[in-house]
């Protein structure tokens, strides 16, 4: 006989793992919205990708790869939070590209939808960080995890009152091309989550090889996730943890980190 949570709808169980992040948000009610995540040739294609692309601008706009209308507000930037940010990281040795200009797409939307489209308006200035993960070679995870580190010294330094969420993003475990062309991993997924809340070291330690050989050519998106974790303290209350796999054939854990006090 099935149980309760086999009969519930596939995207009912999807969706049902961020309702209690739209709660918390609400509670704690951010300022700053910064979305560590993607880009899918929108703004940088084969032949021109920088390994991490910060937004400096007032706004951007929802351009999802120029399919259809708009049918989402365009979301307000700080840009003077944005210049202190890159300012301050590459004084820390992080060479970045900075984006006077810089539309969104879908790694960015996405995650701002889910938490907020529900909304009147967006209720947080947003600041894109794109990171490569797709044009090799791209950035080991080790330096993901440092490069948290980097935005977190960033964020406490800025001389202005701003509470600031940091959201990680990218698909887990999920490859689209080849042999292994639907691929998922739900072991190294939970691994995954696990290490990134308690020893983040674990994952931080693996080679881009070795992680693509675990979570598939494209689930290599979660050393982003790295970011968000260094932007925490060395020790984080796990506030909740939800894991799924759509069916988008895509690995999707959501977690909500907070320092521990």
């Amino acid at each position: 006989m099935s149980n309760k949570l086999e009969q519930t709808p596939y995207w009912q169980r999807f969706f049902a793992g961020y309702e209690p992040v739209k709660e918390w948000l609400a509670k704690v009610d951010p300022d700053i919205a910064i979305v560590v995540y993607n880009d899918h040739g929108l703004n940088f294609f084969l032949d021109t990708v920088p390994t991490i692309a910060l937004g400096c601008a007032d706004e951007y706009e929802n351009a999802d790869e120029g399919w259809g209308l708009q049918t989402l507000a365009t979301f307000e930037g700080d840009a003077a939070l944005s210049w202190h940010l890159a300012e301050s990281l590459v004084e820390q040795e992080f060479d970045l590209t900075t984006c006077q200009e810089m539309l969104v797409d879908h790694g960015f939307v996405v995650p701002m939808a889910l938490m907020w489209r529900h909304l009147p308006e967006w209720p947080v200035r947003a600041i894109p960080l794109a990171i490569n993960t797709v044009q090799h070679p791209i950035p080991s995870a080790r330096r993901l995890y440092k490069l948290g580190r980097a935005l977190r010294n960033a964020i406490v330094t800025y001389p202005e009152d701003v509470k600031v969420v940091v959201f990680g993003t990218g698909g887990m475990s999920h490859q689209l091309q080849g042999e292994r062309a639907g691929f998922i991993d739900v072991d190294f997924d939970l691994q995954c989550m696990n290490s990134i809340i308690d020893n983040p070291d674990w994952l931080a330690g693996m080679t881009t090889t070795e992680i693509m050989e675990r979570g598939g050519t494209e689930g290599v998106e979660v050393i982003m996730w790295l970011t968000m974790r260094g932007a925490l303290s060395d020790t984080v209350n796990v506030v909740h943890k939800h894991y799924h796999v759509p069916v988008s054939n895509t690995g999707a854990g959501v977690l909500i980190l907070e320092d521990a006090r």
